[in-house]
């Protein structure tokens, strides 16, 4: 089954909003942000990305661009974990940026002015589906996805063998846990370690404050039987024990000591490429890198114990929203919406940009060979159900986040059960604290 006729399933169920946390670690060298490109009267165009991963490729593609249409393209990538911050020193500035992302209704509510209604523009006719788009209170057509994406567990099935286990053994909690402690403990006979390095630095701690942390918020939204659509002012915790019997699990069955974490230095994408661990929590968009030292990498979900997982799918949605910036002129947002078609419509283009990002969600875009978002498929065609990024909706994202960061190095440097009561604090009171803060 093709990926284009999926979407209509993985749609159906994944939470169609995107987050600002940011999918990856790295700055770009590119032009200073926000510097005058010089642009002619035809436009200019200025991206502020917000994920490092696709710099190299964005950097590559604007050169190609400004050769073939002789207009200037400048691109620029927050740092992890700094979008916000850099976002709004960026539109400070005389040179705004002309396309940026507005990634979930938060971000909507915030910059929705500065946004303009994209309805009926040439990008939004290149379209294949709508669910990505999010709109403000009264209809405007804010942002519109440009990628859409799954996050769980890696895993090297090879690694899984040599073992003398199989990727057919998980099917839970119980088992994942069976299959990664044995490995563990074997890891010298075996020459690898089950996981690889969870470090809490800025270019890792996401996928543990972000994406992990969405098995307890899913869970959530699950037990009271509806997505959200709004940002709750509360969160139960009902579920942060599920976060602990995961977090637990990977921490202590890997190559890095816990308490070695909080400084970071590992590199976790290379000791899973290189044969050193057998699982990597991360997301389809490392499908191209990682495949090609390891060319049937799979992907499963995030197993925590909670009745019923048999059924979990990998946890799918996005949270690249482009928007075209209001308070340029009209001729930059027209070069910039020139830009954008022809990111998503020519070939050579189009083509870098799946491989990077797995699914454009426009009708031109040649189809995904991301295997990652292949499994998202096969799961949702077994009936499983899938786990929607309910962690877009984390209030005060960057503040929330460093609290837990703060909790979890705490906790990593010695877990007992008063700095696991910490991380929960961190959870559920950070919650309602940075919800406070940013709805007075």
């Amino acid at each position: 089954m093709s990926f284009k006729k999926v979407f209509a399933s993985l749609l159906a169920a994944a939470m169609l909003v995107g987050c600002g946390s940011g999918s990856g670690s790295s700055t770009t060298d590119g032009a200073a942000a926000g510097g005058d490109t010089g642009a002619s009267g035809e436009g200019r165009v200025y991206f502020l990305n917000f994920k490092p991963e696709l710099d190299e490729t964005l950097q590559e593609l604007a050169k190609t661009y400004t050769a073939e249409k002789g207009v200037e393209v400048q691109v620029v990538t927050a740092a992890s974990g700094t979008y916000s911050q850099t976002l709004t020193a960026e539109m400070d500035k005389s040179a705004k940026p002309t396309l940026f992302v507005i990634g979930n209704q938060a971000g909507v509510a915030e910059w929705g002015d500065y946004a303009i209604d994209l309805k009926g523009t040439a990008i939004e006719q290149e379209l294949s589906t709508d669910a990505y788009n999010l709109y403000d209170e009264n209809g405007k057509l804010v942002s519109i996805g440009y990628c859409y994406e799954c996050y769980g567990i890696i895993v090297n099935p090879d690694l899984l063998e040599k073992a003398g286990h199989s990727l057919d053994e998980i099917k839970n909690f119980e088992t994942l846990k069976a299959v990664v402690e044995d490995i563990h403990a074997r890891a010298d006979e075996l020459g690898f370690d089950a996981f690889s390095s969870s470090d809490m630095d800025g270019s890792s701690s996401w996928r543990f404050t972000g994406h992990l942390a969405n098995l307890e918020y899913f869970y959530e939204e699950k037990a009271a039987g509806k997505q959200w659509t709004e940002c709750p002012a509360e969160i139960s915790g009902e579920f942060m024990g599920n976060y602990k019997n995961l977090y637990d699990l990977i921490i202590n069955n890997s190559l890095t000591d816990p308490k070695d974490l909080a400084t970071g230095g590992h590199d976790a994408e290379n000791e899973f490429k290189t044969g050193q661990a057998a699982f990597f929590v991360n997301g389809s968009w490392e499908y191209a890198a990682v495949s090609e030292s390891v060319p049937n990498a799979r992907m499963i979900p995030y197993y925590c114990g909670v009745e019923g997982e048999e059924k979990a799918g990998l946890n799918c949605g996005t949270e690249n929203c482009w928007a075209v910036n209001s308070k340029v002129s009209e001729a930059d947002q027209k070069a910039t919406i020139d830009f954008m078609v022809w990111l998503v419509s020519d070939p050579t283009a189009s083509a870098k940009m799946v491989e990077q990002l797995g699914v454009l969600p426009y009708k031109n875009a040649p189809e995904s060979a991301n295997g990652f978002l292949a499994d998202a498929a096969k799961y949702t065609d077994e009936g499983c159900y899938i786990m929607d990024w309910a962690t877009n909706y984390q209030p005060n994202v960057d503040e929330y986040r460093a609290g837990l960061v703060s909790a979890l190095n705490q906790y990593n440097a010695d877990q007992s059960d008063a700095n696991w009561a910490n991380v929960e604090t961190a959870f559920v009171q950070g919650w309602a604290t940075q919800y406070a803060a940013v709805n007075n």
